[in-house]
């Protein structure tokens, strides 16, 4: 039993280093896939996306009518279907003199960096050009990059207007905030819609509230009834009863009326634009009175990548809804990704030394400890793959001073398991289970308690803003938790198991 015990728990030391270390393949349209999450890299290491936003030096067109109000045409007039319907145009810059100053600048960065915190981006750098305006972002690269590159210049004006007559009903100064939220759809269970939670203020509350009463769908009844009444000498003949017994009957009367129900029914309807782009034209079932607008985002879906793709563009129209409009429009003038200084070879010869030190510090276990060193020596390759796993499954950003991190829990879980080994050797007798509980027992006392104050400065790191020391902190954090519990559930467990009679 205690041989099947340890080849057990060797089998699973093994599993879990294969898959850390080589991967889970399958194979998805001809061609294999490694189905084991990639770290999650800094912009140190990954590379990164340079975003240059420059100040919008364009115009636009506006029609305007004899009194002088806006007007919206469908397709593009010429001048003289302007001049045949009164019309004028009038061209604007999109950005007024006015509006160019430094504080709409400051204003604009502080926004965007609103909104990158806001979609979750931790790890960004923004600069701004004071003389020109121009603001520079530095993002990490990854699957959701490009998706808020399309967004990162939208000015975010939202309007709410009379579908017929364009009158705007409601806009950004009556929202309050606006949040992402999913649930079941109405018409199944298993299908998931996405919506977006638009919450008003005060004003904005009573706004929608008078909308919402007003810009319904109303049907009304007519009924409509015609009577036809025929009478030619009307006479009603009763037949007698004769031997021939002959009915006879003369000039029939007859009496028809036809009644018809119409329904008529009228639609008032409103539509919701952000940046001038209609999202949907709609009407109201019932009034709005606790200030809430959910508006749903795609279709309902059971698909997960569909149900993230919905996610990602409702969390992407929240953020530029909640942070407030762009003071100025700007233009994305470059958008390029760079790659880092440090490629893959270099943190493969990182990895290399790393291994090669790691391998002359096992021998050492087992030619100093025998068995219970052979012993430590795997279970201590099994902490290395599942520490690697832990820290692809936390989506902890890997920075060059996380790599650091990973190195020294390395050298602090030898040490542990060094102290660890030196106190069973040194017991009273090295092979009795007694002396190697007492042995786990102090290690774990002396070793831990000498860690309390590095606990804590890694518990404060991982809070700090700054993704290169939280990256150290988060890896530590993760490293020194499975020191105490990896060794406890498998180092610990084997040498104890190998010490039974």
């Amino acid at each position: 039993m205690k041989k099947i015990k340890i080849i057990t728990m060797i089998v699973l030391i093994i599993l879990i280093t294969m898959v850390s270390f080589f991967g889970v393949y399958t194979q998805v349209q001809n061609r294999m896939e490694n189905q084991v999450r990639d770290y999650a890299l800094d912009m140190d290491l990954g590379g990164a996306r340079y975003v240059r936003l420059a100040v919008n030096t364009g115009s636009t067109d506006i029609i305007k009518d004899a009194e002088g109000n806006e007007v919206q045409t469908e397709e593009e007039m010429t001048d003289e279907q302007l001049a045949e319907n009164g019309y004028t145009k009038e061209t604007v810059p999109n950005n007024s003199a006015e509006s160019l100053t430094v504080e709409n600048y400051e204003k604009t960065k502080k926004i965007i960096s609103e909104r990158l915190e806001s979609q979750g981006i931790g790890e960004y750098e923004i600069s701004l050009d004071d003389e020109t305006g121009t603001i520079l972002v530095q993002l990490p690269e990854d699957d959701f990059t490009d998706n808020f590159v399309s967004n990162i210049n939208t000015v975010g004006k939202f309007e709410m207007i009379d579908a017929d007559t364009q009158e705007v009903l409601m806009d950004n100064g009556d929202i309050k905030s606006v949040n992402v939220m999913y649930g079941a759809s109405s018409s199944t269970s298993t299908a998931t819609t996405v919506y977006l939670n638009v919450e008003f203020n005060k004003a904005g509350s009573e706004k929608l509230e008078n909308i919402s009463n007003t810009y319904v769908e109303t049907t009304d009844d007519t009924n409509t009834t015609e009577d036809t009444n025929t009478t030619d000498n009307t006479t009603n003949t009763e037949a007698e009863n004769t031997s021939s017994e002959e009915n006879t009957t003369d000039n029939t009367t007859s009496s028809e009326t036809d009644s018809t129900e119409e329904e008529t029914t009228t639609t008032k309807e409103v539509t919701l634009k952000i940046d001038d782009e209609e999202i949907m034209t709609t009407s109201f079932d019932e009034p709005i009175e606790n200030g809430t607008l959910q508006l749903s985002i795609g279709n309902a879906t059971t698909d997960t990548d569909t149900l993230q793709d919905n996610l990602t563009q409702a969390t992407a129209i929240a953020s530029v809804l909640d942070s407030g409009n762009l003071p100025i429009q700007y233009d994305v003038e470059t958008n390029e990704y760079i790659l880092s200084d440090i490629t893959d070879t270099h943190i493969t010869y990182v990895a290399l030394a790393v291994g090669i030190v790691l391998l002359i510090g096992l021998i050492i276990f087992v030619i100093r400890y025998k068995v219970n060193g052979l012993l430590s020596a795997i279970a201590f390759i099994g902490l290395i793959g599942l520490y690697l796993l832990v820290i692809r499954y936390t989506n902890v950003s890997v920075s060059i001073q996380g790599i650091v991190g990973i190195i020294v829990t390395i050298l602090l879980n030898y040490i542990f398991i060094n102290k660890l080994l030196l106190k069973i050797k040194n017991g009273e007798d090295s092979k009795k289970l007694e002396t190697v509980k007492e042995g786990i027992k102090e290690s774990y006392k002396e070793f831990f308690i000498r860690l309390v104050p590095i606990c804590i400065s890694i518990i404060a790191f991982c809070f700090v803003s700054w993704t290169t020391i939280s990256s150290f902190g988060m890896v530590m954090f993760w490293g020194v938790a499975l020191i105490a519990l990896y060794n406890y559930l498998i180092t610990a467990t084997m040498l104890k198991v190998k010490a039974e009679k």
